[in-house]
């Protein structure tokens, strides 16, 4: 591939992650969600399909890009929940980055879906133990039970989603 083509095909996958992204805002963050916890986190209607079916079409290293600055720009949004630095990083920028790890099974979508909402999960849990709750057992179930409350919803909904959209043929329409 030419140096032009290689700009070329960037500087798509750039706008394309952007369209993405935008996609996600609306989703998750200007539509209502179907239910929210009181410090963070919410189950939406297919919030997090895009950001994960970017990470399909484009692998891990665009789909963590994507995630990294949604997780940015959400942050930054109204109704964000940030008390420390550290705790902020954790659960957004590199929670929603997480997201991207899903490119790297692009063949068992499903599996990808899982990895990437693993990846989400962890991040937050580490924040909610650190920052939320305290290092005794009982701060971590408790991170762990409010965490899995909205995204083990969240990746049902996202996995039947991205399912719909698998059967439909779209994950790779203008590739």
């Amino acid at each position: 591939m030419t140096e032009t083509n290689l700009s070329a095909q960037r500087v798509k996958i750039l706008a394309e992650a952007t369209i993405f992204i935008a996609l996600t805002i609306v989703l998750k963050d200007v539509l209502p969600p179907i239910f929210h916890m009181p410090q963070g986190g919410s189950v939406t209607i297919a919030g997090l399909v895009p950001l994960l079916w970017f990470a399909l079409r484009r692998g891990v290293k665009y789909g963590v890009f994507a995630g990294f600055v949604y997780g940015l720009i959400h942050a930054l949004l109204p109704g964000s929940y940030i008390i420390h630095p550290l705790q902020g990083l954790l659960d957004y920028p590199l929670a929603f980055a997480s997201l991207g790890l899903a490119g790297a099974v692009k063949k068992i979508p499903v599996v990808g879906i899982a990895i990437g909402i693993v990846g989400r999960f962890l991040c937050s849990f580490a924040a909610g133990i650190v920052f939320f709750t305290s290092f005794s057992i009982d701060g971590v179930i408790g991170s762990a039970i409010y965490n899995g409350v909205y995204l083990i919803p969240e990746f049902a909904i996202t996995a039947i989603a991205i399912y719909i959209l698998l059967k439909r043929k779209l994950l790779n329409v203008y590739m």
